[in-house]
């Protein structure tokens, strides 16, 4: 995993490097990560992902045009039909409240990163607030943001809790989550972790 997220400093994967390293994720973090300097930084060792044999990478990238730009950086090493570039939205997040928001973000972050994105995943939650009618209820939302960009919807993330404590996952309506890809939460927020 290439931690390239240097403008957010809040959630950064490399903040969890030994967290991630234990479940066999080699990580590749900015020069400065787990210090107390906030200066954006890249690592050389960046490029080395585009050697062949290095497996499956995943780059984690901010969610703008500002957080997108050092992905252009690396455009060429990116191979055409090998490479997929998600977008993940949020209904509740408020910069992209709007399908059309969400669009344009969308077209900001490809002018961006020189590339062009191949699908979106919903990830619509509130959190540790977040219910099965909250997913559910996102589904226009997302579809919407799919057929303004004409990309698929690949999945729609949503926390495994949710899906055991609904079962098959309805809501009251008897509606389902389309295409769920269940996620465990492991990591906090300081103020959602009990002190």
């Amino acid at each position: 995993m290439v931690d390239l997220d240097i403008v957010n400093p809040y959630f950064r994967s490399s903040d969890y490097v030994k967290m991630l390293e234990n479940r066999g994720i080699q990580i590749i973090a900015p020069a400065l990560a787990g210090t107390t300097l906030d200066v954006p930084s890249i690592s050389p060792e960046v490029s080395s992902v585009f050697d062949s044999g290095a497996g499956q990478v995943i780059f984690d990238a901010g969610g703008d045009a500002a957080g997108s730009r050092v992905l252009g950086r690396f455009y060429k090493g990116f191979s055409p039909g090998e490479t997929e570039m998600l977008f993940v939205i949020n209904r509740f997040r408020a910069q992209i409240a709007n399908p059309a928001d969400a669009g344009e973000i969308l077209r900001e972050i490809e002018e961006a990163s020189r590339l062009k994105a191949t699908g979106i995943v919903n990830n619509t939650h509130l959190c540790g607030l977040t219910t099965v009618e909250d997913v559910i209820s996102s589904d226009d939302y997302a579809q919407e943001v799919c057929r303004l960009s004409g990309l698929p919807l690949v999945y729609t993330a949503v926390e495994k809790r949710l899906l055991d404590t609904a079962g098959e996952n309805p809501s009251a309506e008897g509606e389902r989550i389309k295409n769920p890809f269940p996620l465990e939460i492991l990591v906090r927020t300081p103020w959602q972790t009990k002190s």
